[in-house]
């Protein structure tokens, strides 16, 4: 969803937003979406992300004022979460998507007599994208781990890829922590199992070779 909100080398604006929440916010709105984008993709998983007032300025026009009296209301709507750290001390942001399409939704609810609920707005979880068996069953070869693909699979679809209740960022991270735990905790094999299963992965390695 907020990709559709996104600013890279021009300014895209909701109308609707625009309209509701006021033009500077959706300006800004818009700019930080652009960032965190940026940040994404160099490797962010937990939303947090930083910005300073000289980069938003050069980005959207907004002055230091105009920037700080949008950044309140759009924390009052609790769209955006702001918060300090590091030494010097930067302004870090994080965009709760969650808000944003329930403020569009409840727009366009408010604004509609009769509502087709098949149309109203999905949030795309843009930190993660479900793998299949064989991504998974790949990059456990990559890593040689004894990690075995389709049970790990098979676990987090049951559980709608969620781990605990948030939703999963990065399953190659969940691959690692699987992995990790199993070294804490190995399972006994016999020598013979020990065998066979070493055998197995060079079968793999020898297929994903040749297909190569």
């Amino acid at each position: 969803m907020k990709n559709l909100l996104s600013s890279s080398s021009f300014l895209i604006l909701n109308k609707v937003l625009a309209r509701n929440l006021g033009l500077k916010e959706s300006i800004l709105l818009s700019d930080l979406i652009s960032k965190e984008e940026y940040f994404i993709e160099n490797g962010m998983t937990d939303g947090w992300f930083f910005n300073t007032e000289a980069n938003i300025f050069k980005d959207t026009t907004l002055t230091p004022f105009q920037q700080r009296k949008a950044l309140k209301q759009l924390e009052k709507h609790e769209i955006i979460k702001i918060k300090r750290k590091g030494i010097p001390a930067k302004l870090y942001f994080k965009i709760n998507e969650q808000q944003v399409i329930k403020f569009l939704n409840n727009l366009k609810c408010n604004k509609s007599t009769t509502i087709n609920k098949n149309k109203e707005i999905k949030t795309i979880n843009k930190y993660f994208k479900k793998p299949q068996v064989l991504d998974v069953k790949n990059y456990c070869l990559e890593r040689n781990n004894s990690v075995d693909p389709e049970a790990f699979w098979d676990f987090y679809e049951s559980k709608d890829w969620f781990v605990g209740k948030s939703k999963m960022k990065c399953w190659k991270s969940a691959v690692r922590n699987w992995e990790r735990r199993e070294k804490k905790n190995p399972k006994k094999m016999s020598k013979i199992h020990q065998h066979l299963q070493k055998n197995l992965n060079v079968k793999e390695k020898l297929k994903q070779k040749f297909k190569k």
